[in-house]
């Protein structure tokens, strides 16, 4: 198991519930994509903070942060 702080697990349920709101399709990326703003901050902390193990846990773990992460990726 990997050690996680306690700030970095609630950050990422944070990222990881608002990625599980939307359907998975192109619409719903779509929408997550316009409301992703309020939970940058969020995100960005959880990647600051983390190292690739821990960010590879992470995204196993919560799927949601996991797209979260990837349509930021797309999007630069």
């Amino acid at each position: 198991m990997i050690d996680l702080t306690v700030e970095q697990q609630q950050l990422a349920k944070i990222v990881h519930d608002y990625g599980c709101r939307f359907p998975t399709t192109e619409n719903g990326d779509s929408q997550l994509l316009q409301g992703c703003y309020d939970y940058m901050e969020a995100f960005k902390q959880v990647l600051d903070s983390s190292s690739k193990v821990q960010m590879d846990y992470i995204c196993l773990q919560y799927p949601g942060f996991f797209r979260f992460a990837k349509l930021m990726e797309c999007k630069r």
